[in-house]
């Protein structure tokens, strides 16, 4: 089927571009991307989509090239860093969310807290441990419930402040990605500051990051602000997954009235105008709050809670169009290739 990767994603609706590679005398499907609850769903779409009665589903992460000159972070494929123009929209608890439904999906996965002046990673995941470190150079990431993660507040505790200039942010930021011993991560997501100045910039042209994905909600001030960040990104050649609209409607529990709180197609109005995917909308959620307040991510965002449908499809979404980015391409990969 030569046409196969102009087809729709008979599960996220997207284009399939290169997130799957189809060999019809094979009968078989290589996915770029974790599937994990969704791989019956995928067998039986694209067994239809190619018209087979049999087909061999195989999945395959790869690593994705980043800017020339910037060294690769020993351990980890792909870096995904979630950003907003400005604070106060959920772009922490949106990072969560991803990490957590990625891991989910089948991924080994990271959770870099890169919010050196307001470090929440660790009050929204419930652990407070300090890292270890073997050889008092490096640290061991700090295990929660299976997720690989590190932050400054393991290290400064919650209520310490970093009064720090910026050049003092990013050489810290730095070592923490650099001297943390990550462990065969397919992705690694980077929850930036939020803003779109000196340092934010400085971050994003150091540390090898494969792409972006952005938060915001679907009022006025918040997207202008999300464009800026995607400006920032276009400007140093790091691509944008998508965008993810939070709060965007809000449910009366007595009534069961939907409201428009902070108005409405927002995300979706962004993605159109920038060509760039509305990955999906998160609803503006009490158990969200409480629950990332508590450091009880699991009781949201796990299989069979109610907001975990959307949670995971947003990563789908994510993860696919990771895949159909360029691979990094190294001299062993050429030498296969050939076969020499």
């Amino acid at each position: 089927m030569s046409d196969f990767n102009q087809l729709t994603d008979p599960v996220t609706q997207q284009v399939i571009g290169k997130s799957m590679d189809f060999q019809a005398k094979k009968r078989r499907v290589e996915s770029r991307f974790p599937m994990g609850p969704f791989t019956d769903a995928y067998q039986t779409g694209l067994q239809q989509l190619c018209g087979v009665d049999e087909m061999n589903l195989q999945q395959n992460i790869r690593q994705h090239r980043v800017r020339e000159g910037i060294k690769p972070i020993k351990g980890v494929k792909n870096i995904i860093a979630v950003a907003s123009g400005k604070g106060g929209v959920g772009k922490s608890s949106m990072s969560v969310m991803l990490a957590r439904s990625l891991q989910q999906l089948g991924a080994n996965v990271g959770l870099l807290d890169a919010d050196i002046y307001g470090p929440s990673i660790p009050k929204m995941l419930g652990v407070s441990q300090k890292p270890e470190s073997p050889d008092q150079k490096s640290f061991l990431p700090v295990d929660a419930d299976g997720l690989q993660t590190m932050s400054l507040g393991y290290i400064l505790g919650e209520k310490d402040p970093a009064i720090w200039r910026g050049a003092m942010v990013t050489k810290a930021l730095m070592q923490m990605i650099e001297d943390t011993r990550w462990s065969k991560l397919d992705y690694l997501i980077m929850d930036l500051p939020p803003g779109t100045g000196d340092i934010q910039l400085t971050m994003i042209q150091k540390i090898p990051v494969s792409a972006a994905v952005l938060i915001t909600t679907p009022q006025d001030i918040a997207l202008l602000d999300a464009q800026k960040a995607l400006a920032m990104f276009n400007k140093v050649d790091i691509p944008v997954l998508g965008v993810i609209e939070n709060m965007s409607t809000f449910t009366c529990e007595n009534c069961g009235h939907e409201a428009h709180i902070f108005g409405q197609h927002g995300g979706q109005k962004m993605a159109e105008e920038f060509a760039v995917p509305l990955l999906g909308q998160m609803p503006l959620n009490i158990e969200i709050r409480t629950n990332m307040d508590e450091g009880t991510p699991d009781k949201v965002w796990n299989p069979g809670q109610k907001l975990q449908e959307k949670a995971s499809m947003m990563a789908l979404r994510t993860a696919q169009n990771l895949a159909k980015l360029p691979i990094k391409f190294s001299l062993t990969d050429s030498l296969k290739l050939h076969k020499i």
